[in-house]
């Protein structure tokens, strides 16, 4: 089954009328990042060409179809405090049809299922001691106070969440939560990650209780590429789709895009938005030093099945998993979407299991994820049986996340390289972040900014404002 598709594009290979002497730039890559970056470029004054191998746009923020019902690949959600990408949303016409929701937060914890949605649930939550629940919501308001998390990344984040919470609700709590996301690469991660995440989720809750927020475009992602790739053609951007590259070098002073159908293209600038060590390879002419940064940010990859169902679950958006299980968490997808209007009235489930880059159960066949993934989920809800399960779709995608390793900053990969010319701009570049659309446009502003001058310097100036 295809990817569902985004929007009619320019034919592979053909170009778009040109302006003479206008930079020719090319951003190799169509997620999210390269279309916010080609769109600024080409505000500009600047033309873009989007490179992109696979011959749909998205990346990790593609829509596909499962049993007729077009929906996000992989789970996304808007934060009203999101104000990069509402802010893409407006220019495109889409920001008035985001819809908002309240949605509940539940808990798997010795076999049972918990809601754990507002301060009273926290306050009666009966797997910790009332010292226990004291520190963790300690632990919460301290990081959601912090503005700067530079600092943590010297401090394992296992070594700073047991400072805060004490050990007891490390283990018992943060523990299984870091383990599920990270594996056994927690232990290389900084305090810069949870600090960021819990930066986050706190923003999607209001004031009182607490409730968290959250919102979504009517049409989900298939309807946002769709008016994207309509904006970008109307901006004389040109949508090259389904084109491999095979290497990026100079050619003289002119960088070179060697397709794998044995073309080239020569352009003024080359830009790469792939996953660092993707961009390693890729990238001809690199020194040892550039390559070594590129090639060593450490990755975390994910396997996501995406589930119909006849009946709804518990009616968390959110299950998080204190008790051991083959997926990270359970994402009901259909407790904050209008499944009648966008799901045909069924329940759309994500079970994610994230997973290191080599992990060999990124190749565990479809038909076995669904049996260990399917007897896991039917002992967390007994009523629920195979007959409820109307269709069972696997996404595998190696490179989704840099991990936030000990000290990361040191060590960050160079935007500028020595190749004339190129550029590789990609989520190595979020520093403390936790890698969701609205920090992916707030990179490719700030590079697109950056661009702009012609800077010099191996990294990116500081962020100059919102």
């Amino acid at each position: 089954m295809k990817p569902a598709p985004t929007a009619p594009v320019a034919a592979t290979g053909t170009d778009v009328r040109r302006v003479p002497d206008r930079p020719r730039w090319a951003v190799v890559g169509g997620g999210m990042l390269g279309l916010a970056l080609a769109h600024r470029l080409a505000g500009q004054g600047k033309d873009v060409t989007i490179v992109e191998a696979a011959p749909y746009l998205g990346g990790l923020a593609s829509a596909w179809t499962i049993d007729g019902v077009t929906w996000d690949r992989h789970y996304h959600v808007i934060l009203a405090s999101d104000a990069h990408f509402r802010r893409i949303l407006a220019e495109i016409g889409l920001d008035g049809d985001i819809q908002w929701a309240t949605t509940r937060t539940g808990v798997l914890a010795d076999g049972r299922l918990l809601s754990l949605s507002n301060t009273v649930e926290m306050a009666t939550f009966p797997v910790l001691s009332l010292v226990d629940k004291a520190r963790l919501a300690a632990t919460i308001l301290h990081a959601s106070r912090i503005e700067d998390g530079h600092a943590l990344e010297s401090i394992p984040v296992a070594e700073w969440l047991t400072r805060w919470s004490g050990r007891r609700a490390f283990e018992r709590f943060w523990l299984p939560l870091l383990r599920s996301k990270l594996g056994d690469n927690y232990q290389q991660t900084s305090a810069a990650f949870i600090w960021a995440t819990i930066r986050r989720l706190y923003a999607a809750r209001r004031s009182g209780l607490k409730e968290e927020r959250f919102g979504y475009v009517a049409g989900g992602y298939a309807r946002i590429l769709e008016r994207f790739a309509a904006t970008l053609s109307a901006e004389g951007v040109h949508l090259s789709l389904g084109r491999p590259v095979a290497r990026i070098f100079a050619d003289g002073d002119a960088p070179t895009i060697a397709f794998a159908d044995g073309s080239h293209k020569a352009f003024d600038r080359v830009v790469v938005t792939a996953a660092a060590p993707l961009a390693a390879r890729l990238c001809d002419g690199l020194s040892a030093d550039e390559h070594d940064r590129l090639a060593g940010v450490r990755y975390q990859g994910i396997v996501c099945p995406s589930l119909l169902l006849r009946r709804p679950l518990a009616g968390f958006y959110v299950t998080n998993l204190l008790d051991p299980a083959p997926f990270t968490g359970v994402i009901e997808m259909s407790a904050l979407v209008d499944r009648d209007r966008f799901l045909g009235g069924r329940h759309l489930v994500y079970l994610p299991r994230y997973v290191a880059t080599d992990d060999p159960f990124l190749k565990v066949p479809d038909d076995q994820i669904r049996a260990s993934f399917l007897q896991a989920l039917f002992g967390m809800f007994p009523d629920l049986c195979e007959d409820d399960v109307l269709a069972f779709r696997v996404s595998r995608v190696p490179y989704v996340m840099a991990l936030p390793t000990l000290r990361y900053s040191d060590r960050i990969p160079s935007v500028r390289t020595s190749i004339p010319g190129v550029y590789t701009l990609n989520s190595a570049h979020i520093v403390n972040g936790t890698l969701n659309v609205n920090e992916t446009v707030q990179l490719a502003e700030r590079g697109a900014r950056a661009f702009q001058g012609e800077w010099v310097g191996a990294n990116l100036p500081p962020l100059d404002g919102p």
